[in-house]
């Protein structure tokens, strides 16, 4: 028997998971070197130390959910369980998404692998996986499926079928965050506004899970004997549908507010930008009239519409077109 289950035991009660390892260690090393490579070819470009930080912190939510006590618990407390269905499905693909390991291969790599990297990108396999609407699909299949039917205790009761559920936990949350958070090169280029309404559709589904986990009237979904001082099975259930409804919840919103951010700051450097556009060609407007203006008027004080402008604009124009200005074609 575990003993009672707390921050403690999160960080003292870990379980080697030899797959799990070798596969964080190796994702690791090679986006490592992908991004040691990019600082070799390219010192003044080096790849975003911050991107680096996002894809290893990825891959250590996947460890803490798995490997520590979260995942030793996981088979005994469904309301662990279910902390560790959010870091796996909604904290994990978010993270691994931000660090652009596909932009990473294609900055790293030569051909013939960037070519057949940037092939796969543009396939129509990826491009119908990216999609969206295919993304909110599988999200809503993912949560409903193994929470509310009868795979939820066949999962907990069968190793195979768990290993699968959290392989599958954190292939569609990277295909449900990639178009909405990533920069990768796919197809889709979604704008903030359906961005942030594909995140809006996704929440209901943890609030209508976490309802009806809430609501339960019997039944559990745990084996083997509970931690001390751990809930009742269907006390267990609640929690469990409680960190659904109010975890899940959360995350989407504080992605959301995310989403509305980057609109914000892109909204904002799109102004900055048009506004030295305008800018430099109102300072080009007065070098080119300046020499037409008449005595005194100076062109840019009034402004790039104003009488003074317009006169000396015209007189440019009527030197253009002046006596020894050929027209005919050469």
């Amino acid at each position: 028997m575990l003993p009672a289950f707390g921050w403690q035991a999160v960080f003292t009660h870990w379980e080697f998971a030899p797959v799990v390892t070798a596969a964080v260690l190796a994702a690791g090393a090679l986006y490592l070197w992908g991004a040691w490579r990019v600082r070799r070819r390219h010192p003044a470009r080096p790849w975003p130390w911050w991107r680096t930080g996002m894809f290893l912190a990825g891959l250590a939510v996947v460890v803490l959910a798995i490997e520590s006590g979260i995942g030793a618990y996981d088979d005994v407390l469904f309301w662990d369980h279910m902390i560790q269905h959010l870091l796996l499905l909604m904290v994990a693909p978010p993270l691994l998404v931000v660090g652009q390991p596909f932009t990473l291969l294609l900055h790293a790599s030569r051909n013939p692998l960037h070519t057949w990297a940037k092939r796969v990108m543009r396939s129509r396999v990826v491009s119908f996986l990216t999609w969206p609407p295919f993304g909110l699909a599988a999200y809503v299949v993912a949560i409903v499926g193994t929470h509310l039917t009868g795979l939820t205790g066949l999962i907990l009761r069968d190793p195979v079928l768990h290993d699968a559920e959290h392989v599958l936990y954190l292939v569609v949350g990277y295909l449900f965050f990639l178009p909405l958070l990533g920069q990768e090169p796919i197809r889709w280029k979604i704008s903030y506004p359906i961005r942030v309404l594909v995140l809006v559709l996704a929440m209901p589904v943890d609030t209508f899970t976490g309802l009806v986990l809430g609501y339960a009237g019997a039944g559990t979904y745990t084996a083997g004997p509970r931690p001390p001082g751990s809930p009742g099975p269907v006390e267990d259930v609640h929690w469990a549908g409680a960190v659904m409804w109010i975890g899940g919840d959360a995350i989407m919103l504080a992605f959301i507010m995310l989403v509305v951010f980057m609109w914000s700051r892109d909204d904002r450097a799109s102004a900055i930008s048009s506004g030295w556009l305008e800018a430099a060609r109102k300072s080009r407007f007065d070098e080119v009239v300046a020499p037409a203006s008449p005595e005194g008027v100076r062109p840019g004080r009034g402004g790039i519409d104003n009488d003074e402008h317009l006169a000396a604009y015209n007189a440019y124009l009527a030197k253009l077109n002046g006596p020894g200005r050929s027209h005919e074609p050469g």
